[in-house]
């Protein structure tokens, strides 16, 4: 019994801790912003040498997916002098989880009962590392008028090997990141 507790709360420890799947989305904005007046918007472009960190696909894959966002709120891109200015910012780094399983091996005590000081046991620890790489993409939203920060969001995420799953996550995780804005 001790020992699927272990097992349990190891695996759970392991979901909570190590995930690297899960995306990880925040956002902040200038309240006294009245969004409302901005009908347009315009790329200024990536920020520090940040489109050289990322494919010119998901570059491509990034800007799709924020022009459906933006255009579902009633916001059209424009290639300059828009209402906004959108500026984009990346950072790829690699990373390892490291998953460690324990298996408990025990033997009957005294009159074939559990206890403690009766038999004997042995435990047996696995662990796994695997590689990955671990995207952040910040979005800075300008007013074109007082050129002042109007709106920020930030979206970590575990990047995806294949493109029609690179394609699904920019959509979900930008679709997350906007949700609740503008």
């Amino acid at each position: 019994m001790k020992s699927k507790i272990t097992i349990l709360l190891t695996i759970i420890l392991a979901m909570v801790f190590v995930n690297p799947l899960k995306a990880q989305v925040k956002s902040d904005y200038d309240k006294q912003t009245d969004f409302s007046k901005f009908k347009t918007y315009s790329f200024a472009g990536w920020e520090k040498e940040s489109n050289e960190k990322i494919s010119e696909l998901n570059q491509k894959r990034i800007l799709d997916a924020l022009v459906a966002e933006f255009d579902a709120r009633g916001i059209k891109h424009v290639e300059s002098n828009g209402d906004a200015k959108i500026t984009l910012f990346v950072v790829v780094e690699s990373k390892i989880a490291t998953t460690a399983y324990t298996t408990y091996n025990g033997s009957m005590g005294y009159r074939g009962r559990w206890g403690w000081g009766m038999g004997y046991g042995y435990a047996t620890t696995n662990y796994t590392q695997d590689d990955y790489k671990e995207g952040t993409l910040v979005i800075d939203m300008y007013s074109e008028q007082s050129k002042d920060l109007i709106w920020q969001g930030v979206v970590t995420t575990t990047l995806e090997d294949k493109a029609e799953k690179m394609e699904k996550s920019i959509n979900k995780n930008l679709g997350k990141l906007m949700k609740n804005i503008l």
